[in-house]
């Protein structure tokens, strides 16, 4: 990660290498177990792409889709569920892909609703935490960077559905912001 000229940066490279080590740890901790991982859309489609490719255990994948942004730069704290999941839970090992861990809220929504469904097991993996904005504990077991209270874009992230296609992430501007 670094701070460069137009301001906060992970490049492709950083992304391409934390995602294995990620992956490298998930199979060490899923040994002999098949993994459900469900990836909340639509941020954490690309990161999850990624994550699967690199693991050496089976897994299955399923998504969640949500909304708690709209066309906001700060959530709004209320969680809608779009898209529930097509397949049950109930005593399997899954892990929540997340694209970033901001205030907390919505993961922690997901958590609990997941925790009723009886999984056998419940992690968390996060491509990005932003600890000091979080306003709720979550449990987050896999983090990928821990990033400062910028709003970021790409591999993913988006702000209005633009920028989600960057190979890197970087800081979105108060002037861009604007200008959508």
């Amino acid at each position: 990660m670094t701070k460069k000229e137009g301001g906060f940066l992970i490049s492709e490279e950083d992304i391409k290498k934390r995602v294995k080590e990620l992956a490298d740890q998930i199979s060490k901790d899923y040994e002999g177990k098949q993994p459900l991982l469900v990836g909340i859309l639509k941020g954490a489609f690309i990161f999850l792409a990624d994550l699967i490719r690199e693991l050496s255990v089976d897994a299955e994948v399923d998504f969640l889709a949500v909304s708690s942004y709209g066309k906001a730069t700060e959530t709004s704290g209320e969680v809608k569920i779009l898209k529930d999941l097509s397949e049950s839970v109930e005593g399997r090992d899954v892990v929540i892909v997340e694209d970033i861990v901001d205030t907390g809220l919505t993961l922690r929504y997901l958590y609990d609703l997941l925790k009723t469904r009886k999984p056998a097991s419940l992690r968390i993996c996060a491509l990005l935490d932003k600890k000091e904005r979080r306003q709720v504990d979550v449990p987050v077991d896999y983090v990928g960077f821990e990033v400062p209270d910028l709003f970021l874009v790409g591999y993913g992230l988006d702000f209005a559905e633009k920028y989600r296609q960057l190979k890197y992430i970087r800081e979105l501007t108060p002037e861009e912001v604007k200008n959508i």
